[in-house]
């Protein structure tokens, strides 16, 4: 086996040091450190004992909203009550006067991929308020940082389907312009009809073979009759494994036993459910999803946009934002706020290539941390970000250039 580069003196999760070798870009080898002196390469790296995790998923941003590195703009209150259609209406005006998109999302991803993101999905606004000027966008940023992150594009429509004409055809051309996964938003609430708007989301799905992700800010029993919907839709078509249901409030409103029933639909269906403990709202208790074999991931939704102010693209603050909101106190429970934003978002966005193992791409982040429930609770910086056994980010510095 010839080694491109033997990384020595590597911590993992549970503390034990060894060399990772990497070879054409993807992992070769994992050997306890006393079995590396018989390991030969054309370049090694000492780690001098640093932890070293999985990339980051970042399983649910907004690349195309974010104001972030623009001029700084007040957040505007709901004025009763949380508001889709309000909220969508003050991000037009926003958005109208912001810096160029491709300029804003550019930004954004420098800030993730700086803080140990390696794979993504965000969702971009597809619908008739817009049309697919703001995927084409976003695609064409995709392509300029293929080198250093991956991304899945959700053809998202955040003004509806069935009230907003013309959507449901710019979903369906979306998959011509760089769109990855079919998206939907609150069928019941927003589109009065959820049968309707499920129709369009899934007939796209199965006939373009793609993953589902479905934004749900539904509360109380309407949102769990969705999700019901939802996972009856995806055992039918045998798309278990590719459906996302993102935020799912309502599963944070209901009573413990119709979470434990909920979760159970959930697990037999495959249906993952994301998270990103947001502020003062309810949301759905992880350990009770986890403990039915729930997929449940993370992300940072919103990063300084319309929605809200907050964001820093650091999916290691977001295990801890989780885990702290969450309750979760021992290094078990530690452990499953880590898995939320690593193996969690890989097993929900698919990603085979995944992780600490033989033939993974080596996508891999080192920090100073003696293992990983101390990261959670420090999210220590500095950090390095390794891409295909290649330094991007040293020191918290993106080094590494896209392509323009």
């Amino acid at each position: 086996m010839t080694i491109d580069t033997l990384f020595r003196n590597a911590r993992l999760a549970d503390g034990a040091l060894a060399a990772i070798a990497v070879a054409d870009g993807k992992i070769a080898a994992i050997e306890p450190e006393a079995a590396a002196h018989g390991m030969t390469s054309s370049s090694a790296v000492d780690l001098g004992g640093a932890l070293v995790v999985p990339g980051f998923v970042e399983g649910h941003i907004h690349l195309d909203t974010s104001f972030y590195g623009d001029v700084w703009r007040p957040h505007v209150p709901y004025t009763a009550g949380f508001d889709v259609r309000e909220r969508v209406e003050i991000q037009r005006r926003n958005m109208a006067a912001a810096a160029p998109m491709a300029e804003r999302a550019r930004n954004q991803l420098e800030l993730c991929i700086a803080n140990g993101s390696t794979r993504m999905r965000s969702h971009v606004m597809v619908d008739g308020s817009v049309g697919l000027t703001s995927l084409q966008t976003i695609a064409a940023v995709r392509e300029q940082y293929r080198d250093l992150i991956d991304i899945q594009l959700v053809a998202f429509p955040q003004s509806g389907i069935l009230t907003c004409p013309g959507t449901a055809e710019l979903l369906d051309a979306a998959f011509d312009h760089g769109a990855n996964v079919i998206g939907g938003l609150d069928p019941g609430a927003l589109d009065r009809d959820v049968n309707g708007h499920l129709d369009v989301v899934f007939e796209i799905a199965e006939r373009r073979g793609v993953p589902v992700d479905i934004h749900l800010h539904e509360p109380d029993m309407l949102g769990v009759f969705s999700i019901e919907q939802i996972a009856a839709r995806t055992r039918a078509l045998g798309m278990q494994g590719k459906v996302a249901i993102s935020h799912a409030y309502s599963l944070g409103d209901v009573a413990p036993d119709t979470v434990k029933r909920i979760a159970d639909i959930l697990a037999e269906a495959g249906v993952a459910i994301m998270t990103n403990a947001p502020g003062a709202r309810a949301f759905p208790p992880v350990l009770a999803l986890r403990d039915a074999g729930v997929t449940v991931f993370g992300g940072s939704d919103n990063i300084r946009d319309s929605w809200w102010p907050y964001g820093d693209g650091d999916m290691l603050g977001r295990a801890m934002m989780i885990g702290y909101r969450s309750g979760l106190m021992t290094d078990a429970q530690l452990s499953i706020a880590f898995d939320i934003v690593t193996h969690g978002g890989a097993r929900a966005l698919g990603l085979d290539d995944y992780g600490l193992k033989r033939g993974a791409r080596a996508d891999f982040v080192t920090m100073h941390a003696a293992h990983v429930p101390e990261a959670v609770v420090a999210v220590p910086k500095p950090r390095s970000v390794y891409r295909g056994g290649v330094r991007i980010v040293r020191d918290g510095a993106l080094i590494a250039s896209p392509s323009r």
